[in-house]
């Protein structure tokens, strides 16, 4: 009677031991500090992958000895990386010799105002991108970019070899829509003057393009 007894209580300890052995395990895997985390919902921004642009622009062309007058154009820009872009434009002008024709009989013109016609490529490269901010509260994507190129300016029947340097500015009011300023310096050789020598002729201008 007393082995069975003995037996009994041994199970029972067993028994005890298990439970308690068994509860100390899940403590120690249970965390102290169970953090309460408010999930919420991310939105992924979609990113434009639109890599052509094409605009239009307006400004001032400042030939050099002739003043400046009215100039605009147009412009198809290929974006080749976030940086670097590719641009082609072509442009217009109006030229008068009306301050030479007080002191040179007949001027210098076949007639006292002629057109100047020029395209070019570029390579552009944006310096230092980041952001407008036009209003309170309000930003816009914006970029300071150089160009460097060349091409050809058409004026009184000649063709002039020309390279093209300048900077700009560039704000995105919307992903798909672009505002520009910029200046370029336009240089090419001509005698158009009597004396055969580079003339640099600075443009000024304000653009507005489109991607797609």
């Amino acid at each position: 009677m007393k082995t069975i007894l003995g037996l009994i209580i041994l199970s029972i300890s067993c028994i005890t031991y298990a439970a308690e052995t068994t509860r100390e395990l899940q403590t120690q895997n249970e965390q102290v500090i169970k953090p309460e985390i408010a999930r919420r919902d991310i939105v992924i921004p979609k990113i434009d992958t639109e890599n052509f642009e094409v605009g239009l622009y307006t400004g001032q062309y400042n030939m050099e000895d002739f003043g400046s007058n009215d100039v605009s154009g147009f412009r198809v820009t290929y974006h080749i990386t976030e940086r670097a872009f590719i641009e082609g434009a072509f442009g217009s002008t109006e030229v008068s010799d009306t301050t030479f024709r007080k002191i040179l009989p007949g001027g210098l013109f076949p007639s006292e105002t002629e057109t100047l016609e020029y395209n070019y490529v570029i390579v552009g490269y944006n310096l230092f991108p980041g952001e407008f901010f036009p209003f309170e509260g309000v930003a816009w994507t914006s970029s300071f970019y150089v160009v460097a190129g060349a091409g050809n300016t058409t004026f009184v029947n000649k063709d002039h070899s020309t390279t093209i340097l300048g900077g700009g500015f560039r704000i995105l009011p919307k992903d798909w829509l672009a505002i520009h300023m910029d200046a370029r310096r336009h240089s090419f050789e001509s005698d158009i003057t009597g004396t055969k020598k580079v003339i640099n002729n600075l443009e000024i201008s304000l653009g507005l393009s489109i991607y797609f």
